[in-house]
């Protein structure tokens, strides 16, 4: 494959429940392509990247491939979750797949794998503090950085309203509301949160019922804490 058609790795950024992870599968799906989603941790190794060898039966080693090498054979899209939770090590064993040269090479199988041309490769990393720094080889390969942003009230209020068809409509504008006011003073409060305020109220109110300002209240101090009251006035 020429350097100049080398395909793009985008890397998402954000705080945690912001719709990263959601963002990258609707755009592989959106491409038609088959979605392959890979967990990172602080203790991923390269073999849980790449292959890793298992006991069969009759104590025989068969090697699985991940699901990011299986997206790179069957040609589909490999979304590395939370992938500045992960060790340079781990990282190291991609870095040849992330550029021109376009494979993995198994120590464990001893294998060189190639990716599909069809191949397409993103990254989801949490703007926090549990998190390691980036190489800067890797650095360089995970174009563009895209930075996703806490959404408008407007927005907020419709992902609630789609996830949570069964909730009054008032409620849903409260949870908007006091989310907004998060979002202002800069906390980590994300729609999820919102969702399961709305959810928590709702269930405590009782079918049929609507809930309170003091359940909804209620619900945000057993969800969030006590300190995040100060926004649900």
């Amino acid at each position: 494959m020429e350097p100049s058609y080398i395909p793009l790795n985008p890397r998402l950024i954000g705080k945690p429940g912001v719709g990263k992870t959601t963002l990258a599968y609707a755009a592989a799906r959106r491409l038609g392509r088959d979605v392959y989603l890979f967990q990172a941790t602080m203790d991923t190794r390269p073999e849980d990247l790449i292959v890793s060898p298992v006991v069969a039966s009759g104590d025989q080693i068969k090697y699985v491939a991940s699901p990011v090498c299986t997206a790179m054979i069957r040609g589909g899209v490999a979304i590395l979750d939370e992938g500045n939770r992960m060790s340079e090590k781990a990282w190291a064993s991609l870095a040849p797949l992330l550029d021109h040269r376009r494979y993995v090479e198994s120590i464990v199988a001893g294998i060189k794998i190639k990716a599909h041309p069809d191949f397409r490769f993103v990254a989801t990393m949490n703007d926090d503090a549990s998190t390691f720094e980036l190489p800067e080889y890797i650095h360089s390969r995970l174009q563009p950085q895209i930075v996703i942003d806490f959404p408008e009230k407007d927005e907020e209020l419709m992902v609630l309203t789609e996830n949570l068809p069964f909730v009054e409509q008032r409620v849903l504008e409260y949870v908007a509301g006091f989310l907004q006011k998060a979002h202002r003073a800069d906390e980590p409060f994300t729609v999820r949160d919102g969702i399961n305020i709305a959810r928590y109220a709702t269930k405590m109110a009782g079918r049929g019922e609507i809930p309170t300002l003091p359940l909804i209240r209620r619900s945000v101090k057993q969800i969030l804490g006590e300190e995040a009251l100060v926004y649900a006035t």
